[in-house]
Parts: structure tokens; C-alpha cells; sequence
């Protein structure tokens, strides 16, 4: 596979999703008819459905810079203090994913969960390119121990400080309880010192869900949504257990 990241096309040259789906040639052993009809017309929306990913994808990479981060926020790390600067290491990208897993928590959310195992595996690919950082409200030892009992290598987990960056990036409730947080960073080296910005952070909740469904985010973060809600029949979303 190439490791090139190719540009969308103009939807103006692009051939229409019906065509390449008539196109592709792919048949299964003893299908009928009907089955064939249906899988080509739902090929022709998948089809739509990458395009209008790829679409929102440049929409979001031409985001105008977002606002500064000027509050000297502190964690505690598995190897001791850092600051909120140091969570980039090398990088001028930081991903920040706050975890439910605070001090008033039994055990860390089980969705939550199941996100961090599936992404644990893919932290070195995601760090050729961009910083990683997985914090929680829950003592550090506490995040160690947890992280332990899963069998997590690459995630690292940082506590966050009393003056912490989970109220202002929508990492807590209303009512001071966690919520899960997904928020984009970038540093900006300039003659004055790096300027550190917030590029982009997950907005979809209860608010802007459509009837009946899951305020989740999308693209799905979850590998494991992929697989139950769209690739099985009654695939309806549940939750997990813990």
C-alpha cells in the first residue's frame, strides 16, 4: 500500500458512484439477483460515503488557526511532572484523548476502554507523525495500575493537575463528572517562542443528535462500532461490558 496521502479530486471530474459500483466486478458464491441489486446500490453510497469523508477531512485541515492555549496547564506522568508543552515532544501536532477514568470512578469507562486497547497497537504509526496523549482525573498510580491490567504498552496515561485543561476542552459534565474528549493541538515556532494552538476538537453530543441515534462522533473513532453496527445483520449499537 502506498504510504502517499493522494489529494481529493473536484467532484466536477469524478465519475458518478452508480458507474463505479456497476464497474466493480466483484461477485460471491450462489448470490442471487436481488442480493446483487442491493449490494450494488449500497456500493454506489459507499462509495458517496468515502468521498464526502474525504471532503470533510480537507474542510477541516483548512480550518483557520483556533484559539491559543495561554493557561500553563501541569500533568502528572507516568514518569513524573510534565507540562502541557512537554506532552509534544517532538512533534508540532498533539492529540489529546481525556479519558473517563476520574477519582470517583470504581472502574474507567468501558467504551472508553475498548477505544484505547484498539488504539494502543497503532501509537507507534500515529507518533511518526503526530503526538499522543491520554489523560484521566484518577491518580497516576491508579492509571499505571489499570493500564497494567490491560495489557497496554504504547499509551501512555497522564493525570491531569486541579487547573486542568479538562473544563475548558469540554472534558467534564455540568456537573463536575467526566466525559470523554477528543481535541487536536499545534505548536507554531515563531522568532517570539512557540505559539500553541487548539486546531480541532470533537463538538458533536446530545445536542446535534438526530432521532434515535448515537451522539457519537464521526468518522467513528471506535474500530469496534465499524465491525457490530455496520457489518452484521440487527447490528444495532449497545454498549460493552466492562
Amino acid at each position: 500500500m502506498s504510504s502517499s496521502i493522494p489529494k481529493p479530486q473536484s467532484s466536477s471530474i469524478l465519475k458518478p458512484a452508480a458507474e463505479l459500483a456497476r464497474a466493480s466486478g466483484v461477485r460471491f458464491p450462489n448470490e442471487s439477483a436481488e442480493y446483487r441489486r442491493a449490494r450494488e446500490a449500497l456500493l454506489a453510497e459507499e462509495i458517496e460515503l468515502r468521498r464526502h469523508i474525504e471532503r470533510v477531512a480537507e474542510q477541516r485541515r483548512a480550518l483557520p488557526p483556533g484559539g491559543e492555549v495561554k493557561k500553563n496547564y501541569a500533568f502528572e506522568g507516568e514518569k513524573g511532572p510534565v507540562s502541557f508543552a512537554d506532552l509534544f515532544g517532538d512533534k508540532d501536532t498533539l492529540v489529546v484523548y481525556n479519558y473517563m477514568f476520574g477519582p470517583q470512578r470504581e472502574r474507567p469507562c468501558p467504551m472508553c476502554t475498548s477505544l484505547l486497547s484498539a488504539w494502543d497497537g497503532e501509537v507507534p504509526d500515529i507518533q511518526q507523525r503526530v503526538a499522543l496523549a491520554v489523560v484521566a482525573r484518577s491518580p497516576i498510580e491508579r492509571l499505571k495500575a489499570f493500564k497494567r491490567e490491560r495489557g497496554w504498552h504504547f499509551c501512555h496515561c497522564s493525570r491531569t493537575s486541579q487547573a486542568n485543561s479538562a473544563a475548558d476542552y469540554h472534558a467534564l459534565t455540568k456537573d463536575g463528572g467526566d466525559d470523554a474528549a477528543f481535541n487536536v493541538f499545534t505548536r507554531q515556532r515563531e522568532a517570539k517562542g512557540a505559539i500553541i494552538r487548539h486546531f480541532w476538537g470533537g463538538e458533536m453530543n446530545g445536542a446535534s443528535a438526530d432521532p434515535g441515534q448515537d451522539p457519537r462522533g464521526a468518522p467513528d473513532l471506535m474500530p469496534i462500532w465499524t465491525i457490530w453496527m455496520s457489518r452484521r445483520r440487527g447490528g444495532a449499537r449497545t454498549g460493552i461490558r466492562s
